[in-house]
């Protein structure tokens, strides 16, 4: 499979979300998502006001976290970042799901977990979210069990991880995630994606968007 340069770029999520961010990471990360394309520049709630306002006018969404990188923050709390994500210019959502609940065979909570979030959708209806549920720490019954409460909830997409707890993205979770999930839900690979060849062998897996902190790196490597 062969991509091009601008293809690829609307597949990409160019990401920081470190704690140690600072305005001017924010500045410079915003200023490549606009320069080279990118889908969204996703960044930690605490930016996504000066993210929107440096994005205003381009083509790039405002993705931001929601419950990260943890997933443990009671659903109340995650509805409650989603609607200010949303009032300060985030167009997209990326919520770390309750594994907590998910591993304690709580489904019902973990559903509402999802729920809590998606809910925007009536404040924002063409929001998009996106449930990180973090494959490195599930089994392959609990990753299939996950999508499937993902695409029960009307989640948008699924996505592997946050890259911040080891465990790189693989083709076989991205192939496991897109089989569970069907045709017509996203699926987002992230973690460790640093080459063209690393995105595209994701994107022949079933990936639909890429999420990398190396964004630039990645398309100045494309043929």
């Amino acid at each position: 499979m062969t991509i091009s340069r601008d293809q690829l770029a609307r597949m990409i999520d160019s990401t920081n979300v470190k704690a140690t961010a600072t305005r001017n990471d924010i500045e410079k990360l915003c200023k490549e998502a606009s320069d080279y394309g990118f889908k969204c520049a996703v960044v930690n709630p605490v930016y996504v006001q000066y993210a929107a306002t440096l994005l205003k006018g381009s083509n790039v969404k405002v993705c931001s976290t929601i419950g990260f990188p943890l997933g443990i923050s009671l659903p109340e709390i995650k509805s409650i970042e989603a609607v200010k994500a949303v009032e300060d210019g985030a167009e997209e959502l990326d919520m770390v799901l309750d594994l907590s609940a998910l591993k304690s065979c709580d489904y019902s909570l973990a559903k509402q977990d999802i729920t809590a979030v998606v809910d925007i959708k009536r404040l924002c209806p063409e929001a998009i979210v996106k449930v990180i549920i973090e494959t490195p720490s599930l089994t392959e019954d609990e990753k299939r069990t996950a999508c499937r409460l993902a695409k029960e909830a009307h989640a948008d997409f699924v996505k592997n991880a946050t890259g911040l707890f080891g465990g790189s993205a693989t083709v076989e979770d991205i192939r496991l995630m897109r089989k569970t999930v069907g045709k017509n839900m996203g699926v987002k690979a992230a973690g460790g994606i640093r080459t063209y060849a690393d995105a595209v062998a994701m994107i022949e897996a079933g990936a639909n968007r890429i999420g990398t902190s190396t964004a630039a790196q990645i398309i100045q490597g494309a043929p």
